[in-house]
């Protein structure tokens, strides 16, 4: 098994073209090996050189609203008054502790989407 690591763009390449030969051999062979090992690698360099960032809160927010059909309105409940509504989904007020819990708990929004990147207000 000649597997090296992935160091540099050219390498990257390499390496995803090897994984395409490989792709469906069996589980527990040789190839099946290296094509575990040739995925770990690659998955390594993705995270460093490719980082998938979590969405904007506000995005996750009104991202549920459309899969949900729900209106501003319907978010009154778990972040406030039309008024709070209309300033956070505008980026002009942070969430707060209590909305963020609000959301994620009637909501099912991920904790992680809620609070990244996020100015969290008292």
């Amino acid at each position: 098994m000649d597997i090296q690591a992935i160091k540099t763009e050219q390498d990257y390449d390499r390496a995803l073209t090897q994984i395409e030969e490989l792709w469906g051999v069996d589980q527990g062979s040789e190839d099946g090996d290296k094509l575990d090992v040739l995925l770990i690698l690659v998955d390594d360099y993705e995270k460093i050189h490719y980082p998938i960032l979590p969405p904007d809160p506000i995005e996750a927010i009104k991202f549920r609203m459309e899969q949900m059909n729900l209106t501003r309105k319907d978010l009154e409940p778990y972040i406030g008054g039309r008024g709070r509504v209309s300033e956070v989904l505008n980026h002009q007020r942070g969430l707060s502790l209590n909305m963020i819990r609000n959301l994620h708990a009637n909501l099912s929004i991920p904790l992680e989407n809620l609070i990244s990147e996020t100015k969290i207000s008292a």
